[in-house]
Parts: structure tokens; sequence; C-alpha cells
């Protein structure tokens, strides 16, 4: 029993980057643009936190490195797409290459550097329940705090007004842009708490996830979040649902090899990935279903002359 709440513990903390990620992802695609550089805005934001939190010895420091990182990124990433209309994909492509470079280059000096030692977080009352306390109520913040995220986008997109012009924006356009709103701007907003989510998920990993520095230590986490938006069909409350299985397939792999599972190791790393595919192509037999719910706009350019 204990070894099970373990594992969803461990589930919900795996579960935590990808729907970091994935979230900020959905406010993106939800003004219409797809950003293909997550995996490379997650890691240069992971080389920043680490950079900042062995500096400062600040964890949350660490995340507001993170973040900035990303959100710069993705501001570059946002000009070029909205202003000077170059290939959203192809220029995606480009960011998630060009950080796995730069990370690369940058985290040379950090390889074997130490971070201070983090804080114990703890729920009072609930960290003292048998079996169930130690598992799932002495996690980091940030994994309440996505299921909070989770809670306020459903809100910010379906309650507001700010939701309501987000999506319509998203939908067409050229109608926001006759009714008077700024849609580049609108655009870039969104492009840029994309990336500082990503970066937070980036920060997330190298500072508390995995407390330490490896090249490419995103390890694809970025292009599962890109295929969570369109699993969760660009709903917040299965984005997070996503995430928990997608992180609950990462941890599986673990839990097998502890309890002596014989299966070699290579196939167990290739789950996540694996379930990646399936869900893909799963979804993928109904592209009518994907249309009704997808932003008309994603992924094509806007020109307001036009």
């Amino acid at each position: 029993m204990e070894s099970y709440a373990l594992l969803l513990g461990s589930t919900l903390s795996a579960g935590t980057v990808l729907a970091l990620a994935a979230l900020g992802l959905l406010i993106n695609e939800k003004s219409g643009i797809v950003n293909l550089g997550a995996e490379g805005m997650m890691l240069c934001a992971a080389i920043a936190g680490f950079a900042a939190t062995v500096h400062t010895g600040s964890t949350w420091m660490g995340f507001g490195a993170g973040m900035l990182a990303g959100a710069l990124l993705a501001a570059i990433f946002g000009g070029l797409v909205i202003w000077f209309n170059t290939n959203q994909y192809a220029t995606g492509l480009a960011l998630s290459l060009f950080g796995a470079g730069f990370s690369a280059f940058v985290g040379l000096g950090y390889v074997q550097a130490k971070l201070p030692e983090l804080p114990k977080y703890s729920i009072p009352g609930l960290a003292d329940l048998p079996v169930v306390g130690p598992a799932l109520f002495t996690l980091h913040p940030l994994v309440y705090g996505a299921i909070v995220l989770a809670a306020l986008m459903v809100w910010f997109l379906y309650r507001t007004r700010a939701g309501l012009v987000l999506r319509s924006v998203g939908e067409s356009p050229s109608s926001a842009h006759a009714l008077g709103y700024p849609v580049r701007r609108i655009r870039l907003m969104a492009v840029m708490f994309g990336g500082a989510m990503c970066g937070l998920a980036g920060a997330f990993i190298s500072v508390v996830y995995t407390p330490l520095w490896v090249e490419n230590m995103v390890s694809g986490r970025g292009w599962i979040a890109l295929a969570l938006t369109t699993f969760a069909t660009w709903r917040p409350a299965r984005v997070l649902l996503g995430a928990y299985l997608f992180g609950g397939v990462t941890m599986l792999q673990f839990h097998l090899q502890a309890t002596g599972v014989q299966v070699p190791s290579q196939i167990l790393s290739m789950l996540p990935y694996l379930a990646t595919i399936v869900v893909l192509v799963l979804i993928s037999r109904n592209p009518t279903w994907i249309r009704a719910n997808m932003p008309a706009s994603l992924g094509k350019p806007f020109y307001p002359g036009a």
C-alpha cells in the first residue's frame, strides 16, 4: 500500500512538469500561435534556473530566472512569427535546436555544481496521515500550484471577458481586429505567457525534480507537453488529467524496476513516448473531432492590412 502511495506522489511530481508547460502552451495555442520551441525554452530555463539557484541559494529566484528565460525566448519567437510572419513551425523548430545547443554551452560550468539543500514542505495535519500523508502532502508547493493554475485557467477562458477576447483572436483574428482588438499584442502576450510557463517547468526540473544540471535533461518533455494540448482538445482540466497520466507512465518504469520486473530498461524508458504516439494516433483517427475543438486560426498567419 505504501509503495502505491509513493508511486502516486511521484506521479504528481512528474506530471507537474508536463502540466505547467502544457497549460502555458494551451494559452499560446488559444491565441492561434503554434510554438514548437517548447523543448528549447525548457532547456534554457532549466540552466537559467539552476544557475540562479546555485548563485543565490533561493529556489524561488531559480524559478523566476527560468520564467524570465522562457518568456524572453518566447518574445523573440513571437516577434518573428507575429510581426515578420515567419513560418511558425520552422521558427519553433529552430528555437528548439537553438535551446538545446545554447543550454549545453552555457551549462558546461555547472555540470558538477551543487544546489543548496532544498527546504522541506508539508501540509500541517494532512502530512501526518498514515501511508498517504508522507507521499501526497509533503510535495513541493508548485505541485499543488499546477492544480490551482488549471482551475484559474478554466475560469479565465470561460468566465472572463479577457478569456473570451483571447479565444476570439484564436478563432478569427480578422474579426477581432475589425472590432478594434490589438490582435498582435494579444498574441504576443499569450506567447510570452506560454514561454514563461515552459520556463517554470524547465526550472522545476533542474531545481526540484532532479536537482542537478545535465545536458538535454528535459528529455523530450517539451514535445510531450505539445502533444498534451491536442490530447486534451485544448481544455485545461483535460491537460491536467493527461499530464498526470503521462507522469504515471513515466514513474511506472521506475516502480516496475524496483519491484523486480524483468523487462529491459530500454523498453521501460520508451513507455512515455510510446504512450504519446499511441494517444496521438487514436486521436488522429477522428480529425473532425479535432477540428471542432481546435482554434480555427491555429498555425495560420495574420495580416492586419489584408
